[in-house]
């Protein structure tokens, strides 16, 4: 089942000075199934955080649509964007982004707040999830009390006590040392193979070797794109790998 489309998006900016126009995404088209785990991958500059930007309804493409269950994200009102995020989309940053005056358990529990969910209910979803991710003996503690693999994981809570269509990743690992990175990516490799669908934007191919398909983006274009199959995470490392190098080569669109 489809989940997700990305139909023919443009994106072009005016530059301040000079008002030149800049092309960041040029006619980008791809799809998501329920259930998969999706890396995009480019160059800086790219367009990849621009096409994260426009699936996460945090930004307009200039033409084509973005679908997700078969809603067009363009369509939705600037009064309605807050809650079909809330609703719909869970969001893990690099730099974490969680409130420091507030408990990891107040972090997490956030956006059920935010819903009118009552106190029992987010309880009942707390619980587990917690004890999933190794954090239920800190959830009392504050974000600069903790490591920063804890607070990534207390993030990643926070993404899916919503229980959201599709979890949106932007660097997870960037912040994080490489055992809390590869903690970080064993966790979403559990949450996929339990059903949640996840896109990550990531410049590291150990991260998006975890994947089950790789989106490589360059110019504002997809490039090329990586199918796991029956890979290993090293032998799909390893084929990421090659293709960045392709990438940086100059080699030719291979869609």
């Amino acid at each position: 089942m489809t989940l997700l489309e990305v139909k023919n998006v443009k994106k072009t900016y005016t530059t301040r000075l000079g008002g030149h126009l800049v092309q960041a995404l040029r006619n980008v088209n791809f799809s998501v199934e329920k259930g998969e785990y999706l890396a995009i991958m480019g160059e800086s500059g790219s367009g990849k955080t621009t096409l994260l930007n426009i699936v996460a309804s945090l930004d307009q493409a200039t033409s084509g649509e973005v679908l997700l269950e078969g809603r067009d994200l363009g369509k939705i009102r600037e009064r309605d964007l807050a809650d079909f995020r809330r609703d719909n989309l869970g969001f893990v940053f690099q730099d974490f982004n969680l409130l420091d005056t507030f408990s990891l358990k107040d972090n997490i529990l956030l956006p059920l707040v935010l819903s009118g969910v009552k106190y029992q209910e987010m309880t009942r979803r707390l619980e587990p999830l917690a004890e999933k991710l190794g954090i239920r003996d800190i959830l009392e503690k504050y974000p600069y009390e903790v490591s920063g693999g804890q607070k990534q994981r207390a993030a990643v809570a926070r993404a899916c006590i919503t229980d959201p269509s599709i979890l949106l990743a932007d660097e997870p690992t960037g912040a994080l040392d490489s055992r809390s990175a590869d903690q970080l990516l064993d966790l979403f490799s559990q949450i996929n193979q339990e059903g949640q669908t996840i896109l990550m934007v990531t410049h590291s191919a150990r991260a998006a070797s975890r994947a089950g398909r790789v989106l490589f983006i360059k110019d504002g274009e997809v490039f090329h794109q990586l199918y796991r199959g029956d890979r290993s995470n090293e032998a799909m490392f390893a084929q990421i790998a090659d293709t960045l190098t392709a990438l940086a080569a100059g080699g030719e669109n291979r869609g």
